[in-house]
């Protein structure tokens, strides 16, 4: 028997919700409202107030205080326009900090750079100087001087520059600061949002007249590129792109954008443009190095932050256990959601201006409902202005809650990360983190949505009852006395690149010298691609042969295939969308589904016209589903001995499919029942770090056979679950399967996988950094104060074998055979010429 642990979209992200009942037991008088505007408590008083009384106390694991920093300043460099200069002191900026300075002078020097500084360090003002200034320049004299420039200028044009945000908020928050600060500037410079949300009537008079254009990856891949001769003067202008928040281009999804930005460097070539790429970024390891393997081009690097910064509070918050008993009778904490959603009634209730963030859209709506419930007890003016934002809004509901925010008529607010990166938001005075997030960069990230305007700030991470969670509240250092995470993306992997050599072909007829464009790997793939009809070679080159859209092959997101609409049946309304890879496990028929704090119920999902039917109802339990998993090798690439274990890295198929699923009493977690489904498998090939044990080891670990299975399986749910430790990734982005007796190896086998087509370079970390990935798996086990095993160590929120068989005591024993045999490995890092992960 197999056990599995699956990848994002397998399960919901939230373990069975056991809240407990309120009277409200926020740690405040109920009766004290919001103080009034502009008095603002420090952060120290902040987190002492809600943390009054031993009980509450007791939950804080560690604080961390970040003194308050004094900045450099330094000046624009000469070759910024006095116009663009004088506009920026306007908006309140006397002189740039040295790191501002510094960028702008390497992008009007036409070198591509990144800017890797802190949240709140005036990234977005060190790149808007040199763009604005050259837009200036464009619109009296044109992008290349003489008399192609005049004629550009003449239409009304000049230079150009593209922007690209991760998320749409971004975009449209960016746009609304470029409009405010080039307002003295005039009518020079004409900013404008082109993405899924800008009505038709709008898209013309981007095209035609806008010289800063705001979009996102999607819409460059989908809509920009393929439409290139539309777009024509504004490419042909092109002096600038800037790619913000680059960080976030890790994975399946940043090498996804790595070939969609080879491919607009190959059209602007087709048009004479050879643009500058202006990149920002939050903290990060060797960002010239990630930032080079993403554009292709040597990018030079700004990593020394010479911003002030205000006091930081960063509490680490463990909640508490419960009387309750979940799996297998272990003990149970009080959920992170619970605990997230009394803090977030305790800090609105002060007036403290708190964004909290959850990892899952169902965890937003429902930390916003409990906190709206316990305000209601306080004020009933309170609940009006907590909100919940996530993915699958639509554009209109988005929209007004940014302006809420804005405005400071939200109190506080539950966001996915669609908001980590959504605005650039002044005035905030807090942030909870709900549950680490899978990376240190985003932890940090998210911490420094507050205190943006240079006040202190008060930043909590409340732990999930999770292995890597529990780990790192009782071990800080590993957070706080630690570098950011390496940035891991493969821009080579074939199920990537494949798709976009077909769209670059569809956009211009690919030619033997573009190939080296493309990666080493693009060669390899041309014959192929051929093979399957997809492209043809004539003497002009590969042209594209299908009467559908090249484009439409690929979500460059990975979610794979097109969303889920999720209607109201009684009405026709579509309430939002779920993603493809998660529909199996979140809409299928008879699924809870939350929507704005509202509970509907899914009468039926068609998988055809990818549309879940829904009725509002309020059924008393949560529902979460099961699934069977089981995983074949293809290739083994690289093998590793361990002194008689096998440690492995290659090829493998993974086939899932859901067949039930449980209702749970939403205070207890205890299960109702249990109903079958009946949905298609699905086929996953992509690439694994696995490891095998023989008889012997078992015998020296004194693991019996009655022990065995429940011994792998927990050390295959804890390994995946300290992953994120040591590669950008988290514990949705990852599967796994454990078997007594592997087929293909005919040993008992541990495996853990990328959860997306042809590999996203996790498991490769995963090999290059067994030694510690492991050695830290097993001290996260062994120093769990439980008896036999809970969630907060062996037990997975999306296990689908329902946690069962585990054991906690021979998996300890069993590791630590594994890694007795482990070679010494004093450099883990991954060779360069592997071209699958990058350090930056």
């Amino acid at each position: 028997m197999a056990f599995n642990h699956l990848p994002a979209g397998a399960h919901d992200a939230l373990s069975p919700l056991s809240v407990t009942p309120v009277t409200h037991s926020v740690s405040m008088a109920h009766n004290q409202l919001p103080p009034p505007a502009g008095i603002r408590p420090s952060p120290r008083t902040v987190l002492g107030r809600i943390t009054r009384g031993a009980e509450r106390a007791a939950r804080i694991t560690h604080t961390e205080h970040l003194p308050p920093r004094v900045g450099s300043h330094a000046e624009w460099p000469d070759r910024i326009r006095p116009e663009v200069i004088a506009a920026i002191r306007t908006a309140g900026v006397a002189r740039p900090w040295a790191h501002q300075a510094r960028t702008a002078e390497r992008a009007m020097n036409g070198e591509s750079v990144v800017v890797a500084t802190g949240t709140a360090s005036g990234k977005s003002l060190a790149y808007l100087a040199p763009v604005l200034s050259a837009l200036l320049d464009g619109a009296a004299t044109g992008p290349d001087g003489g008399a192609r420039a005049r004629g550009a200028a003449r239409a009304g044009r000049g230079a150009t520059a593209l922007y690209l945000a991760p998320t749409k908020a971004l975009a449209a928050d960016q746009c609304r600061s470029v409009r405010r600060l080039a307002g003295p500037l005039g009518g020079a410079v004409r900013a404008a949002v082109y993405d899924g949300d800008t009505p038709v009537e709008e898209r013309d008079w981007v095209r035609e007249h806008a010289n800063y254009v705001l979009t996102n990856p999607d819409m460059l891949h989908r809509g920009i590129l393929p439409g290139h001769a539309r777009w024509s003067s504004f490419l042909r202008s092109l002096r600038f792109v800037v790619i913000d928040e680059c960080h976030t281009y890790r994975g399946v999804f940043g090498s996804h954008v790595a070939q969609v930005l080879r491919r607009l460097r190959r059209v602007c070539a087709r048009y004479g443009a050879s643009p500058v790429f202006l990149l920002a970024s939050a903290t990060a390891a060797d960002p010239g190095v990630a930032a080079t393997r993403l554009t292709g081009l040597p990018v030079g690097e700004i990593t020394e932050d010479a911003s002030p910064r205000g006091e930081v509070v960063f509490a680490l918050w463990e909640p508490p256990l419960t009387d309750l008993h979940g799996e297998q009778g272990a003990p149970v904490r009080r959920t992170a959601t619970a605990e997230s959603a009394d803090l977030l009634t305790d800090l609105a209730v002060q007036g403290v201006r708190t964004i909290t963030f959850v990892r899952s859209r169902r965890g937003a709506e429902l930390i916003a409902l409990i906190a709206q419930e316990h305000l209601a007890a306080v004020d009933r003016s309170l609940p009006s202005r907590v909100a919940a934002y996530r993915g699958g809004y639509l554009p209109e509901e988005r929209r007004a809650l940014e302006r809420a925010l804005h405005s400071g008529e939200l109190l506080g607010l539950a966001a996915t990360s669609a908001l980590e990166l959504g605005m650039d938001i002044a005035g905030l005075d807090a942030v909870v983190i709900t549950g680490y997030p899978g990376t240190r960069a985003s932890l940090w990230q998210q911490a420094g949505r507050a205190g943006r305007a240079g006040q202190g700030a008060l930043a909590i991470l409340v732990a999930r009852d999770d292995p890597l969670d529990t780990y790192l509240v009782h071990h800080p250092e590993a957070l706080f006395r630690r570098p950011v995470e390496s940035t891991v993306l493969d821009p080579d992997n074939p199920y990537v690149l494949a798709p976009h050599l077909c769209a670059a072909a569809a956009e211009l007829p690919l030619t033997e010298a573009d190939l080296e464009l493309f990666g080493p790997a693009a060669a390899e793939l041309m014959p192929q691609l051929e093979q399957r009809r997809l492209l043809r070679r004539r003497a002009t080159g590969w042209h594209w042969t299908r009467r559908e859209r090249a484009a439409d092959l690929t979500d460059i997101r990975g979610t794979g295939g097109r969303p889920v609409q999720v209607v109201e049946e009684a009405t026709g309304r579509l309430l939002g969308t779920v993603d493809a890879a998660a529909a199996h496990t979140t809409v299928h028929d008879g699924a809870v589904h939350l929507h704005q704090g509202r509970s509907y119920l899914v009468r039926r999902l068609d998988l055809e016209d990818a549309v879940a039917l829904v009725e509002a109802a309020d059924p008393p339990y949560s529902t979460t589903a099961r699934d069977t998993t089981s995983i074949s090798i293809l290739e083994t690439t690289a093998e590793v001995p361990w002194g008689d274990a096998r440690l492995c890295f290659g090829s493998v198929e993974v086939t899932n499919q859901v067949v039930s699923f449980l209702r749970r009493k939403l205070i207890t977690g205890e299960v109702l029942g249990e109903s079958r489904l009946d949905l298609p498998p699905r086929t996953l090939r992509t690439r694994a770090v696995w490891w095998t044990v023989t008889e012997d080891q078992l015998g020296d670990a004194r693991v019996l056979p009655e022990a065995l299975g429940g011994a792998l399986h927990a050390a295959e749910h804890a390994s995946i679950g300290m992953l994120p430790l040591f590669a950008t990734c988290d514990r949705w982005d990852i599967g796994g399967v454990s078997v007594p007796l592997h087929p293909d190896t005919l040993l008992p086998t541990v495996f853990v996988y990328d959860g997306h087509p042809g590999g996203a370079g996790f498991a490769e970390r995963a090999f290059h950094t067994a030694a510690r990935w492991l050695t830290a798996t097993r001290e996260a086990i062994a120093s769990c104060e439980c008896e036999s095993g809970c969630p907060s160590c062996i037990q997975s929120p999306k296990c689908g074998n329902g946690n069962e068989p585990l054991d906690k005591k021979a998996a300890i024993r069993l590791l630590g055979t594994l890694l007795s045999g482990a070679p010494p490995a004093p450099d883990d890092t991954p060779p360069a010429s592997d071209g699958a992960v990058s350090t930056g």
